[in-house]
């Protein structure tokens, strides 16, 4: 009785594992998950001025990260005069501003990495 139990296992055991590997194929990009389904990644040499078009978004990038280092500086200098000459509302406007410049910065330094994400999660959908 146990080789005809093992006769009628083994295709299932071949369906099992053909189903994993399809599974792990669609999983890493290798293939698709449905025939036919249409499937358009970004291209780097689609059109004429992608690399300068990249550079100019660094620069602007390289821009933001410098404003926001200023930005930084003035808030502490105005969260110290402001402390420093008893105005509450000027130490918390100084407060606020540290705040706001250190979003600021994480922003501007994980943009492309939010973007990434967000491809990523779009991509799953």
């Amino acid at each position: 009785m146990l080789p005809i139990l093992q006769t009628i296992t083994q295709p299932a055991w071949t369906a099992a594992a053909h189903v994993a590997q399809r599974a792990t194929m669609v999983a890493t990009g290798l293939v698709t998950a449905r025939a036919g389904e249409i499937s358009i990644t970004p291209n780097d040499d689609g059109l004429p001025g992608i690399a300068q078009l990249k550079e100019i978004v660094g620069a602007i990038m390289s821009i933001g990260l410098i404003l926001a280092v200023v930005a930084l500086i003035i808030a502490a200098i105005v969260w110290a005069f402001g402390a420093n000459s008893s105005n509450p509302s000027l130490a918390g406007r100084g407060k606020t501003g540290i705040l706001v410049a250190a979003v600021a910065g994480v922003v501007c330094g994980a943009s492309v990495a939010l973007v990434n994400f967000g491809w990523n999660l779009g991509q799953e959908i």
